[in-house]
């Protein structure tokens, strides 16, 4: 009888070893190596970068134009190669360029002037922003289009010094819905605030689908040139089409920035769809947030949002926990992703699609 117990007891441990070897926990946090693929750092202190690496995690900062063109670009460019050059092994960086001097005769050459001196610098991309397609204009009043042969010059030096175009082209699906209709409340709070990008009520302007049409035409112009969608690549509203588009083409992978919202939703309605996608496409997708400092916030803020959304994101794609969260109204299970697959998604893929130093 004795030896039955033991037996049974031998049985449970290695039953209880095998989970562990298959799933991270909540106290894994900060014990395994992950990558914030997405953060915006506009300041020179250090308070984001200490967090990070108490957390273990590395950051690609990432610059962008957004209404004051190329002073837009070279100033968050400077933020960022200032904490590249302060941390080398936690910091990495994406540049941008403006067009905001589109229609000057010698703008292809002064962007790839400037990507050169950046790429020179160390950084691994560049980031386009959805000011083209939904707000930059040429000197004749039409929007800039992604798909413009003006691009194309551009592009292809991306590709031929083998760097990495990153895309926040165009805004979640949500932003042609009413507020009332949006289905999370991330989004609902955003457009509210601004209302400048708020589609709804500009109905002159791109729909979503002319929007991801544009961005398509220009991936198949360019079918070599690597490709990260920030943001579930505008796509966040269904994990169905994402999957069609990352079939459709082969170099093109998604961030999770400030999307986590979208996640959450679909979860509520079909965690396994939503689960079977991470499993399936798991060697395209990057953990990102789209969190940042500016140098404004106190620490102690900057911290407790850091741990929130860090820890949170965490808990869900390696727990089956009962969860709910301020961007849904909704409940909703974790995941529990297998550790390979969370190791690609929080760090293996950001190594891969952004040609890191491991």
């Amino acid at each position: 009888m004795k030896i039955y117990v033991l037996f049974c007891m031998l049985l449970l441990m290695l039953s209880a070893c095998s989970q562990n070897e298959q799933w991270y926990s909540l106290e894994d946090f900060s014990k395994v190596k992950k990558i914030d693929a997405h953060v915006h750092l506009d300041t020179e202190r250090s308070a984001f970068v200490e967090k990070a690496t108490a957390d273990n995690f590395r950051l690609i900062n990432v610059s962008l134009e957004v209404d004051d063109g190329w002073n837009d670009v070279h100033r968050k460019y400077k933020d960022g190669l200032h904490q590249h050059q302060s941390f080398p092994k936690t910091v990495d960086m994406i540049t941008s360029f403006a067009v905001s001097d589109w229609d000057d005769a010698y703008w292809e050459g002064k962007v790839i002037s400037w990507l050169d001196s950046c790429f020179n610098q160390g950084a691994l991309g560049v980031k386009v922003w959805k000011n083209i397609g939904m707000v930059s204009r040429d000197s004749s009043g039409n929007l800039i289009s992604i798909d413009d042969d003006r691009f194309d010059p551009v592009f292809r030096f991306i590709q031929e010094r083998g760097k990495t175009l990153m895309g926040h082209l165009g805004e979640p699906k949500n932003c042609w819905l009413p507020l009332d209709s949006m289905t999370t409340e991330n989004d609902r709070n955003y457009f509210k605030n601004h209302p400048q990008y708020h589609m709804y009520f500009q109905p002159e302007m791109p729909s979503h689908e002319d929007l991801m049409a544009a961005r398509d035409r220009m991936l198949e112009k360019h079918p070599e040139l690597r490709f990260v969608g920030a943001h579930l690549g505008s796509l966040e509203y269904s994990v169905d089409v994402l999957a069609e588009r990352l079939d459709r083409f082969p170099n093109m992978a998604v961030d999770l920035a400030a999307r986590m919202g979208q996640l959450f939703y679909q979860t509520a309605n079909d965690r396994e769809k939503v689960r079977n996608f991470f499993i399936q496409y798991q060697d395209r997708i990057l953990y990102g947030t789209d969190l940042g400092d500016n140098g404004e916030r106190s620490q102690e803020n900057l911290y407790r949002n850091m741990d929130e959304n860090w820890r949170r994101d965490w808990e869900f794609f390696v727990t089956d926990h009962a969860m709910q969260s301020n961007l849904i109204t909704q409940p909703f299970m974790g995941l529990q992703l297998p550790k390979e697959v969370v190791d690609k998604v929080y760090y293996k893929n950001a190594v891969k699609w952004f040609g890191m130093e491991d």
